[in-house]
């Protein structure tokens, strides 16, 4: 396998048999990103240079077993001296003077930072096409997207950059990129992952994932990132836990939950056909399944898509252009300075599209007026919802359901339609309103177009690598009660091992 291709544990194992060298590898990651990066443009800045100054001399040291594995950060969480910009203008040149806790504890365990990944603009998207430096595209199929908002993120794991990424997951925005590029995404439980250091979207339901090749890939990375932090008080304290000591324990004792929406009308009838044959699969290997329903599940997307909004205009009220970022000065004349006060904040407060839509939508719901009206009304659905599960858990361990109820989508076949792109987070905001974890693994391959029939090899479409494209991935979803990860990683690498 190349070195561009390696899991974590794959790489682990080939330096403590000197087989291979950390340098080896970010050179062949560094080489893989030169080829493809002009096609997918999955990163905003890249550190290669950095990585392989800072593995000048290394030695494999038993006490730093990861040492020297290269991984991505999403561009919304803060790294020291690196410019983290959020893929917004307003924050254009920002270098952090300090860094996120999740970036720290990587770097302590001696992971190589090779980049910062593209994303939609703080975060706010589902496609990765709402950047300020430009679209990231799919590296299975450069004619779609790769999801969003850590598009960049998942991309550069897809196309061989690095072993793993970050990203941060509000309502699916590690999740659903997964799902479209192939690979394991994680939401960890709120409270579990330390968010110091993350850029807002909406504080409470924001939270950091890892993107990665493996089920157990993606343990390890959990294992490392997890803990307790004193500069976030949304934390849980719990005692760490060994995830991948009984991660091969298989599904045999398990009680699986079906989503009863799985399978209605407006989920694309490619994504039922494989996320049928992934119900099979648990239906020969769990202790038992059956179809669960949630009467607050059509009051979902409403819901989150008011509270997320009002937590956003909050959040990025602090972007003013006066303490940090992208800032224009007072004077006369000229096109970079402001002529008054109003002028001032028109120019430093260029947000894109989606962010405004966002900023306006929940300035309104917070509005003297209008706050029981909608923001109340929102956080009582919030309640209903973690009421509801707290009775589905007394019956299932884990619910199943597809990642997105469509594959991988065109670039721009959404961009017009705001609805449209947010109903690609149906199955993604459950678990951030009730705070439970979700993992998405690669449930299996569509080989059919939208209308079932012409398969995609005709269609003339290439991945970044210019063969071309016969088959997109599809995501299975795996959701469990709030700190049930332990029990995620078993059922998601029981399925994985059988599909690999």
């Amino acid at each position: 396998m190349s070195s561009f291709e390696e899991s974590i544990e794959g790489l682990r194992q080939a330096f403590e048999r000197g087989e291979k060298h950390p340098r080896e590898v970010v050179e062949a990651c560094r080489k893989r990103f030169e080829q493809v990066e002009e096609e997918v443009h999955a990163l905003n800045c890249d550190t290669f240079e950095e990585a392989l100054e800072n593995l000048s001399g290394w030695k494999w040291d038993p006490r730093v077993p990861l040492s020297g594995i290269p991984y991505v950060q999403k561009d919304n969480i803060c790294t020291l001296g690196v410019e983290t910009n959020c893929s917004s203008k307003v924050l254009e040149g920002f270098v952090p003077p300090y860094e996120a806790t999740v970036e720290k504890r990587l770097k302590e365990a001696g992971f190589q930072l090779i980049g910062k990944g593209n994303l939609d603009e703080f975060g706010m998207g589902s496609s990765t096409e709402y950047s300020a430096w430009g679209p990231t595209r799919n590296p299975l199929d450069t004619s779609r997207v790769p999801g969003g908002s850590s598009g960049g993120s998942a991309a550069a794991v897809a196309a061989g950059y690095a072993s793993f990424a970050l990203g941060s997951d509000t309502g699916g925005s590690v999740r659903q990129p997964a799902a479209f590029c192939g690979l394991v995404g994680l939401r960890p439980t709120y409270g579990r992952v330390s968010r110091w250091g993350l850029v807002a979207f909406a504080s409470s339901l924001d939270q950091i994932g890892p993107i990665t090749r493996t089920v157990r890939d993606s343990a390890i990375v959990l294992s490392i990132i997890e803990g307790v932090d004193g500069r976030d008080s949304t934390l849980v304290h719990r005692e760490q836990e060994n995830y991948l000591e009984h991660i091969e324990d298989g599904v045999g004792d398990l009680r699986v939950g079906v989503l009863d929406v799985s399978f209605a009308d407006w989920v694309d009838p490619r994504v039922k056909r494989v996320f049928q044959e992934n119900v099979r699969w648990f239906e020969s290997h769990a202790k038992s399944v059956k179809e669960v329903h949630l009467n607050t599940f059509d009051l979902l997307l409403a819901a989150y898509y008011i509270i997320a909004p009002s937590e956003a205009s909050s959040n990025l009220a602090r972007y003013d252009g006066i303490r940090y970022g992208a800032s224009v000065e007072f004077g006369k004349k000229g096109k970079n300075v402001a002529k008054g006060l109003v002028d001032f904040y028109r120019k430093n407060r260029v947000f894109g599209p989606e962010v405004t839509r966002r900023i306006v939508i929940g300035t309104f719901a917070l509005s003297s007026g209008y706050y029981e009206a909608y923001y109340l009304r929102a956080q009582k659905v919030r309640w209903m919802v973690q009421e509801e599960l707290e009775e589905i858990w007394k019956e299932v361990d884990i619910i199943i359901s597809p990642t997105s109820p469509t594959p991988a989508f065109k670039l721009g076949e959404k961009l017009e339609d705001p609805l449209e792109m947010y109903r690609c987070d149906l199955f993604a905001v459950l678990q951030p309103m009730a705070g439970c974890p979700a993992i998405s693994i690669n449930g299996g391959w569509t080989e059919l177009s939208e209308d079932g029939e012409v398969p995609l090899l005709e269609t003339g479409e290439k991945d970044c690598w210019g063969n071309p494209v016969k088959r997109l991935p599809v995501g299975l979803q795996l959701t469990a009660a709030p700190f049930g990860e332990s029990v995620l990683f078993r059922a998601a690498r029981a399925f994985e091992r059988e599909h690999e």
